[in-house]
């Protein structure tokens, strides 16, 4: 049931045209444009705060620690690597719907508490987070995209850290709490493929 869920979520993914739901890309450049940036997407936000939760979830049902600053530290530094591959004109297929599917996926993979290796959910989240990256640098525009890049990072690592304390302070309502986030996560991003 559950591939089968996943399946038809990327293919109706793939389906959808990019939304740009973000600041006038002619604005972009600026510190304060790159901090901002990834709170105008409902899919970023997703994305980012379900990154910490599974982080959280990781470190509290498995025991393993390292998860709440390697996980998100695999996401934050993929994302730079697919933002400078967008700056540099290096293209990536399929952007828009691996976004969507990184919401999805990532809600599931909370949904289902996945015990994976810290090292293989760093994996996970840096495939996903090369193509966040690469939208925020194929958004750029003409501006400075150093001092926006560090600003998104930026913004990013604050949402992982809500992510983060959202996992911690729902754990100790058990770990159904984290679940039931993670679901939430992955039916919004049903809703974003599927909503237009």
């Amino acid at each position: 049931m559950l591939k089968r869920l996943i399946l038809a979520a990327a293919g109706l993914g793939a389906t959808t045209l990019p939304a740009f739901a973000h600041l006038n890309p002619e604005e972009h450049g600026s510190f304060m444009a790159g901090v901002s940036h990834p709170l105008f997407g409902a899919d970023h936000i997703l994305a980012m705060v379900a990154v910490g939760l599974w982080a959280s979830q990781i470190a509290t049902t498995e025991g393993r620690k390292n998860a709440l600053w390697a996980v998100p530290a695999a996401f934050v530094g993929t994302m730079a690597i697919g933002f400078f591959m967008a700056v540099y004109g290096v293209e990536l297929p399929f952007v828009e719907p691996a976004i969507l599917a990184s919401v999805i996926g990532l809600g599931l993979l909370v949904a289902i508490a996945a015990k994976l290796p810290t090292i293989a959910a760093a994996a996970i989240v840096g495939v996903f987070a090369l193509f966040h990256g690469h939208a925020h640098g194929g958004e750029l525009g003409t501006a400075g995209a150093l001092q926006f890049g560090i600003g998104f990072m930026i913004a990013t690592a604050l949402l992982h850290l809500a992510g983060v304390a959202l996992g911690l302070g729902v754990s100790r309502f058990g770990p159904i709490a984290a679940r039931i986030a993670g679901g939430l996560t992955a039916l919004a991003g049903l809703s974003l493929a599927f909503g237009g």
